[in-house]
Order: C-alpha cells, then sequence, then structure tokens
C-alpha cells in the first residue's frame, strides 16, 4: 500500500480503503491495549514517540504521514491535537485525522492541519496516538468509538463487553453512549474527541457530559471550517484513572484535567502520583501542571469543551522539568482569536 504525494482526491479514496480493512480484527488480547503508538511532530522534528522508531513524513501541504512501526491491526481509534504558537500570524490552527489502518507490520495514519478560512497549512506541529483494545476487562473503565458521518459505528471498545452507541442527533450533533463504564457523577474521568475527515476541514468538541452508575453519556459537536455544525466522522475515547491508550499499570505516570472553566469535578481531576493537577493563567494561554508524573516519551492530548464553533489545541510541546510536566493550551474562535473556552486535557506516559 503506498500512501506518498497524496492529494485530497487520494485521501478520500484511502479512508475507504482503510474503513474497509476495519473487518480484519485481531484476536482478543490479554491486556489492555492490543497497540498503541503517539508521538510529537514539531519543528520538523519527531520526539516524545512510542515505538521509538515511529516516523512521520510529509506528504503534501497540511498533511502527514504517520507510521507506528510494528504495532500493525485494524480497528482502533486516532487522536490528534495542534502544536501551534496561539501568538503566531495568522493565529489559530487546528489538526485532525484522515485515514489509519495496517500496512503490512506497520501502522499507518494521516494527519492533516489547517488553519481558520479551511486552508490546510503546513506551519503547525501536532501530537498524535493511535491505540486499539479488545476483550473485557469488567474492573476497568475504558471505552472509545469511532462513528461515521451518520452515527455508524465502524469499531468501538468498551471494557465491560457492553455496545456502545451513536445517535445522529442533527446536523453536526451526535450523542454517544458508553453504557455499563459506571461512576460517580455528575462527571467522572476524560474524554477526549476529533474529527475525521479527508476530504475538508473539520473540528469535533465535547457539548455535555454526565457520568452516572448506568455509564458515560457525551454530547458532541462537530463542525466545518466555516463554523457550521457538520456531520462528519469522529473519535471519542473515555477514561477513568487510565492512560488515554487504555493502559493503567504499565503506566504508572498519566493524568488528566477538566477546564470548565474553571476547573471541573473532583472526579475529572486526575494525577497517578497523586494530588491531582492544577490550572494557571487564562486566555490566550493556560498552564496545567501535574507533579511528578513526567516520564518520556509520553503524550498529551486537548479536546475543546462547549457549544460554539471554538477549538483548542496546545500552545507548544510540554515541557517535563524534575518529574513536573508543564502543559500550555491555547483556545480559538472560528476567526482564530483567543478565547476562554473549556477544554479536557490528559497526559499519559509510556511507562
Amino acid at each position: 500500500m503506498r500512501f506518498r504525494r497524496l492529494t485530497g482526491a487520494v485521501a478520500v479514496m484511502l479512508a475507504a480503503a482503510l474503513t474497509g480493512a476495519l473487518g480484519a480484527a485481531r484476536p482478543a488480547a490479554a491486556l489492555l491495549p492490543d497497540a498503541f503508538g503517539f508521538a510529537l511532530w514539531s519543528g520538523g522534528v519527531v520526539s516524545q514517540q512510542w515505538p521509538a522508531a515511529t516516523t512521520v513524513s510529509p506528504s503534501g501541504v497540511g498533511r502527514w504521514l504517520v507510521k507506528f512501526p510494528g504495532i500493525a491491526t485494524a480497528g482502533g481509534v486516532v487522536h490528534v491535537t495542534a502544536v501551534h504558537d496561539g501568538f503566531a500570524t495568522p493565529p489559530g490552527r487546528w489538526c485532525q485525522a484522515e485515514a489509519w489502518g495496517p500496512s503490512g507490520p506497520d501502522e499507518l495514519v494521516m494527519v492533516s492541519c489547517y488553519r481558520p478560512g479551511g486552508i490546510l497549512d503546513s506551519q503547525p506541529g501536532f501530537s498524535v496516538q493511535f491505540a486499539r483494545s479488545s476483550g473485557v476487562f469488567a474492573a476497568s473503565r475504558f471505552g472509545y468509538v469511532d462513528a461515521n458521518s451518520a452515527g455508524g459505528i465502524i469499531t468501538q471498545y468498551n471494557s465491560t463487553g457492553a455496545a456502545n452507541t451513536v445517535t445522529n442527533a442533527g446536523p453536526g450533533l451526535y450523542s454517544v453512549a458508553l453504557t455499563g463504564l459506571g461512576t460517580a457523577g455528575p462527571q467522572a474521568g476524560n474524554v477526549q474527541a476529533t474529527a475525521v475527515n479527508p476530504a475538508a476541514g473539520a473540528r469535533c468538541k465535547v457539548a455535555s457530559w454526565q457520568s452516572s452508575a448506568n455509564g458515560q453519556f457525551f454530547r458532541v459537536y462537530c463542525f466545518s471550517s466555516a463554523g457550521v455544525p457538520t456531520n462528519t466522522r469522529f473519535t471519542l475515547t473515555w477514561t477513568y484513572q487510565r492512560a488515554l491508550y487504555g493502559g493503567a499499570s504499565p503506566p504508572y505516570r498519566f493524568g488528566y484535567l477538566w477546564n470548565t472553566p474553571p476547573l471541573g469535578p473532583p472526579l475529572t481531576n486526575f494525577n497517578s502520583a497523586g494530588g491531582g493537577g492544577t490550572l494557571a493563567g487564562g486566555p490566550p494561554i493556560w498552564t496545567v501542571t501535574f507533579a511528578s508524573i513526567a516520564a518520556p516519551p509520553g503524550n498529551v492530548q486537548v479536546t475543546a469543551f462547549g457549544t460554539t464553533p471554538d477549538f483548542c489545541g496546545l500552545h507548544s510541546p510540554w515541557t517535563p522539568g524534575a518529574g513536573a510536566l508543564g502543559i500550555r493550551v491555547s483556545c480559538f474562535n472560528n476567526a482564530g482569536a483567543a478565547v476562554n473556552s473549556g477544554f479536557t486535557v490528559e497526559y499519559s506516559s509510556r511507562f
């Protein structure tokens, strides 16, 4: 399978081909997850990558091919977050997934990035993660969905073995239910969402969230690059006291936080080393700090929260220092102006 020099039309065909490949799932694994990989692409350099030989190759303006070696598997979900200086001109960038799937022994992921106006842009860096799980782990609380634009589930996972559901409730509006993953309320854990679209710029965010003894229930809003509610494929992952890729021990270092703003309920703020995370600053830049969990390689993902077309990303790469982890987050409106938006953020170390 050849992934070089992809145009928008070729990316559409690639997405269709990879979607069809998802039927050949691997046997259930004994551990959670089956396979995962992540990387930071910033300044034209790959870092914080796992597996260690992960590569990122430009594939035209604003598009990249990420190769995670040796972890090929069907299904799974991808999350992507832009990494871009929020003060750069013009401001505001976002990144999304286009397609993913196995090619020989490797897992290939196509990523694209845009600036306001829906223009493909090669300036931003990005943070990307792929993960796939199977099997029943009733004591765990972890689930994800990959849904098409009509709300049909392409692939899913629920650690209790229950069936997740997605319903298209209107243009760009989806209801997602991760049943069986019960927790105390009103909200618990962390959630990330990413638009998947090989043909045009799109963004997805979480608009509402309710935790209960019956499971986790979300509303997801998706928008076009013009800020118009638009149906698109998307991924959503929810975790409770686990890394975003599903692992818990290992990894022994991970954390998450919800800025509503201000901080969300206590069960949405977690640090595996204890004490939770802290939130400081504010628009245009928030600083999230988790003490004692910096253990490269690791990965950070950010998702905007709310009902408007606002979106969020990483202002700069995260900075580990003396065991602490600093994460800088910026949020923008559809025109690229800094705004005071809610967001969720999660850090997951390999170790």
